[in-house]
Formats: structure tokens, C-alpha cells, sequence
């Protein structure tokens, strides 16, 4: 029985599952927490995933791993292999200037047209050409720009700065994955070559930067294969197995929506991501930074808990009574309006009751995404099912809603750390060459029952932004 390890490192902690490389089957897991902040040290995610790897039994018997991480953060390294500064994260905003110069300078259709995405302050170029303007010496001084999986991975191999690796500080080695430098804003999913030009006008200088892996290559590890890695969504929709006609909607504190698609999209509009997946493949993806904390907010109001807050919902009709929840309430990126608050709006003596409070915010945090699945559909790809994952997929007036608000079948897989298990998967499939086609587990298929004057309703609302 082969074991293989699949790693998530996301922004708020390192989680490790150990499976059988034949049936999936979960042996081991571990868990470790990383620090809070929008800037973060890679060395605190070195020793998370250490400590995550000891409470899952180590590394003695592993066949292969792979670590799936958090996209777009900003890690550069001097000649040495020492980390310059700390990694500004996907969530640091402060090269929010950085990405508008960059798109006036290139023009919009333009770089998407090179990178498949219009450039945000989350991507990594904006974090680069912030670096360069901030902190010239810094800048001047970085030789290697890697993604927080990449330099995972060059650590878990045995390489790092001179005096605390075994291999030393080889920048050569670095590498990587279509799906995660598909974020970076200098690489395209298109043509699958780094973009040069792109690179020096944010940084100021050209770098090494990590060579891009095939969906099943590997590279030696120390006793094991190592695979190339993910971005999280792309890493998620692998542990869902999601396959062309799959879209996923992802309930976190922010939303996602992502398709496995085998077409490249480019929006120069910027609502649609036009990122890889780790399939070889594609995956057009939409996000939104209201989700699940939206529901926090009006259960806090309210005044109860998550189960409460569903039994009031289904109280309710399809509609709230009119009342239409726009919830923008720290901005929003898709659509790109930072600046916005949320809005309730379609009150009257009426319609002002607990159950329409509460259904509404369910509406409105689905309804955003809803036209995150329409984005992605307008790009002419196709929609089969509705994948319901994310701490909120569990609430039952979530899913129940779901089904009022999707037009397409909606599943709620069980919960589960796909991103680990996406990268579990990709280990397994280095090491055996075939993508495993491991069962994923459904707890619910609400009733496929669309209203299309919830959707309407939250249109005409947001409108108004």
C-alpha cells in the first residue's frame, strides 16, 4: 500500500492528509496554524508544515507529495536563497496603484490578451511593481520570485538559504505549476511561457523564476517523488474531481466560482480569472469578498446562531417579501468596487420580519455568485451541476436556497479539505502515472427548483452601484 501526501497551506494554516494511493483511503492528517496579517514570513509556513507532517507521522514510507497553497503571494529571494522581505500575501491591497499603472501602461485587452486575467492588487506583478516603487533596494536586490507552494516545495526538497538546507541555495531548482503561475500576471495559460516584459515592468529588472511542471511530472525529493503543485482552487477542484460541465461555488469568508473547462478564457473586463487548472486544462474563475461572514453579519444582528439563522430563512418565501440584500459590506472585487457598502433595499411594514431578514442574506451572498456562474457561462461554458462547497454549504437553508437561486443541479459534497486532498491526488497521480479517479462523497442534492425573481430582484438592486 503506497501512501502519498497532499499539502493545503493556505493564509490561515497548513493541513496534511495522508492517503492510500489506490482508493483514497484518508490515514493520517495533521494541522498546524499560521500567523494572522497580510504579510507573513515564509518561514512561519516552513515550520507549519513541518509540524503538520510530524502529526501525520512524517515522512518515512511516503511514496510522493505535493502541496497545494494560496495563490498570487510575493516571495523573493536574494542570490543566497534568503527570503528579502516578508511574503505580501493575495489578500495585501496596498498595490492596489500598482495594478491600475500597470494596465494603463500595457492596456487592459492587451494583458489579458498575454495573461488570460486583468492584472488586481492580489496578483503577483502588482505586488512586484509595488516592491519596485516602495522599496527599491529591496527590489534591487531580488534574484528569484517564487508563489508560497514553490518555495514550499524547494524547502520540502532539501534546498534554502546556505547553512540551513541540506542542498543549499540552488535557484535553478524552483519550481512550479501551471495553475498557480497563472496567477502571477506574467505568465500565460495560452501559450504556457512566461511573459518577460511583464516581469520587468513590474519588478524593474528580469529574475529567475520557477519552471512551470507539467499536471503529472515530478522532481526528486529526499526518498520520494515530489509533484508540481497548485494554486488552492485549482488544487480544490481537483480534490472534487470536477471534470468540463462541473462549476464549483465556494463558500468561505470570501466566494469563489470556478469551472474546469478544456477552453482558455480571457475577460478583459476583469471579472473572469482566466487561470490554468492542474488537470492541463483550464479554470475560468470568479471571486467575490462577501461569502460566508455575510451570514455571520446578520445572524449577529439577529441575534442567533447559524441554526437558527436557517430555520428563520425557510420560514420565509423565495423573494424575502421584496426585501433584496446587496452585500457589499467591506467593498466588493467582483464587481471591482472597494469602496462599496451593502444595501437592503425592497422594505416595506410588510416585508420587515426575522424570517425575510435572514432569507434575504442568504439571496444576496448566493446571488452574487450566481452571477459569477452567469460570467463564466457567457464565455460559452457549459454549466451541468453546481458543486456547493465551503463551511456555509452545510447550512440547510443554504442549500434548499441554492436551489432556488441556480439554475443548474446543485450537490453539496461532504465536507473535506479538498485542497489537500486535490494535492493528494496529483502525488498520487505522479507516482502511479493515471489521475485517480477516487470517489467523492455527496451529502445533498437540494431540489432543483429556480426562481427567477430572486435573481431578477438582486440584478436590479445591484444595479445601482
Amino acid at each position: 500500500m503506497a501512501r502519498v501526501i497532499g499539502v493545503d497551506s493556505s493564509t490561515q494554516s497548513c493541513k496534511v492528509v495522508v492517503r492510500d494511493a489506490d482508493s483514497g483511503a484518508l490515514l493520517a492528517s495533521g494541522r498546524a496554524s499560521h500567523p494572522d496579517g497580510t504579510e507573513v514570513h515564509p518561514d512561519h509556513w516552513w515550520t507549519a508544515l513541518r509540524d503538520a507532517l510530524a502529526q501525520a507521522g512524517g515522512l518515512d514510507g511516503v511514496a510522493a507529495v505535493s502541496i497545494g497553497g494560496q495563490q498570487h503571494g510575493m516571495v523573493v529571494l536574494d542570490s543566497d536563497g534568503r527570503v528579502i522581505r516578508p511574503a505580501l500575501l493575495w489578500n495585501d491591497t496596498r498595490s492596489a496603484a500598482a495594478a491600475s499603472a500597470l494596465t494603463e501602461e500595457v492596456g487592459a485587452e492587451e494583458i489579458v490578451a498575454r495573461t488570460g486575467s486583468l492584472p488586481v492588487a492580489s496578483f503577483t506583478a502588482t505586488k512586484l511593481r509595488w516592491l519596485r516603487d516602495a522599496e527599491p533596494e529591496n527590489a534591487a536586490n531580488v534574484a528569484a520570485v517564487c508563489l508560497p507552494h514553490d518555495w514550499l516545495t524547494w524547502r520540502l526538497r532539501g534546498y534554502g538559504p546556505a547553512g540551513e538546507s541540506e542542498l543549499g541555495p540552488d535557484l535553478g531548482e524552483l519550481v512550479t505549476d501551471r495553475s498557480d503561475a497563472s496567477g502571477t500576471a506574467y505568465w500565460s495559460p495560452a501559450t504556457g511561457d512566461y511573459d518577460r516584459d511583464l516581469l520587468v515592468r513590474a519588478l524593474g529588472h528580469d529574475a529567475i523564476l520557477p519552471r512551470v511542471l507539467g499536471p503529472a511530472e515530478s522532481v526528486p525529493g529526499p526518498g520520494f517523488l515530489v509533484g508540481p503543485g497548485a494554486g488552492d482552487n485549482a488544487s480544490a477542484a481537483l480534490g472534487l474531481d470536477a471534470r468540463p460541465g462541473d462549476v464549483v461555488v465556494s463558500l468561505g469568508t470570501s466566494g469563489t466560482v470556478f469551472a474546469a473547462t478544456e477552453v482558455p478564457t480571457a475577460d478583459a473586463s476583469g471579472i473572469v480569472a482566466g487561470f490554468a487548472d492542474a488537470t492541463g486544462g483550464f479554470l475560468p474563475l470568479v471571486c467575490t469578498l462577501n461569502a460566508a461572514r455575510v451570514l455571520d453579519a446578520v445572524a449577529g444582528l439577529l441575534g442567533v446562531d447559524h441554526a437558527e439563522l436557517a430555520r428563520l430563512a425557510l420560514e420565509a418565501s423565495p423573494g424575502a417579501g421584496g426585501a433584496v440584500l446587496v452585500p457589499y459590506f467591506e467593498g466588493e472585487r467582483t464587481p471591482n468596487l472597494p469602496d462599496s457598502t451593502a444595501s437592503l433595499v425592497g422594505l416595506t411594514l410588510a416585508s420587515t420580519t426575522r424570517p425575510n431578514l435572514a432569507r434575504a442574506a442568504i439571496e444576496g451572498m448566493l446571488g452574487g455568485l450566481a452571477a459569477g456562474v452567469a460570467a463564466i457561462q457567457g464565455f460559452g461554458i457549459e454549466a451541468r451541476r453546481v458543486l456547493l462547497i465551503g463551511g456555509a454549504a452545510a447550512n440547510p437553508a443554504v442549500q434548499t436556497i441554492a436551489g432556488q437561486v441556480f439554475d443548474v443541479p446543485v450537490e453539496v459534497p461532504s465536507p473535506g479539505e479538498y485542497v489537500a486532498d486535490g494535492a493528494a491526488r496529483q502525488a498520487a497521480w505522479v507516482l502511479t502515472g493515471q489521475r485517480p479517479d477516487w470517489p467523492v462523497e455527496l451529502v445533498a442534492r437540494p431540489a432543483s427548483d429556480p426562481h427567477s425573481e430572486i435573481l431578477d430582484a438582486y440584478r436590479a438592486a445591484a444595479a445601482s452601484y
